[in-house]
């Protein structure tokens, strides 16, 4: 395990005990990138409130949670895509799908697109380049890139299958480093983007929604 995933499955197990501080290190964490995807799904402006709420609920349900840093990322991003989804309901809206991944699902990908990329926080730049792709592919790069999610976890929050969104994510990069070509000032961006993960052993599965807890971002 990698040094900074055993610090934050160390952190939420602490904050499991109730540790109020490692509360705040598992948030300060996951944050960022968990912001970033739900930019993805709602846009900028209702980013940070549906981020709340996704917040809100890890803290609430955060007492069945069981797994490591890799299956805690993945269960807060089901629950901020969860919130996402209900909040684009709400206004009326729906996110644009930039097609059917149903004939892909039997596609390997090719190279590891970002295979070569540093690990680095991705920039407001990076994300609003990823918020040009299709819905499919900018999902599929958010989670699987920025997130760090292994294409099984990444393929569990969509409710696709892994082979689909290794597809998608390696389309979206090879678009994004399109994008790049055409636009000279964006050199550099992709390498704010993190390796992609590969899935370790053991499984992912998603924590239950139960216990209500106390604490509230302003504790964050």
């Amino acid at each position: 395990m990698l040094g900074d995933d055993a610090e934050l499955t160390a952190a939420v197990r602490a904050a499991q005990d109730g540790d109020e501080t490692a509360f705040r290190i598992v948030y300060r964490a996951v944050q960022p990138r968990l912001l970033g995807y739900v930019r993805t799904l709602v846009g900028d402006p209702d980013a940070e409130d549906v981020a709340s709420e996704a917040w809100l609920q890890i803290a609430r349900d955060l007492d069945r949670f069981s797994g490591d840093a890799d299956r805690f990322r993945g269960w807060a991003a089901r629950i901020a895509r969860n919130r996402a989804l209900d909040h684009i309901r709400m206004r009326g809206r729906r996110p644009a799908i930039g097609g059917d991944e149903t004939e892909l699902t039997g596609r390997a990908a090719e190279s590891d697109t970002a295979g070569e990329a540093i690990e680095a926080l991705a920039t407001d730049s990076t994300l609003s380049l990823i918020a040009r792709l299709p819905q499919d592919q900018a999902e599929a790069v958010v989670l699987r890139v920025v997130m760090g999610l292994d294409a099984k976890t990444a393929a569990e929050t969509l409710g696709k299958r892994a082979g689909a969104v290794r597809t998608a994510a390696h389309r979206g990069l090879k678009r994004l480093a399109e994008l790049l070509g055409a636009d000279p000032e964006a050199a550099g961006v992709l390498d704010a983007l993190p390796p992609q993960r590969e899935p370790n052993a053991r499984a992912v599965t998603s924590a239950s929604v139960t216990h209500t807890r106390s604490r509230t971002q302003k504790d964050m």
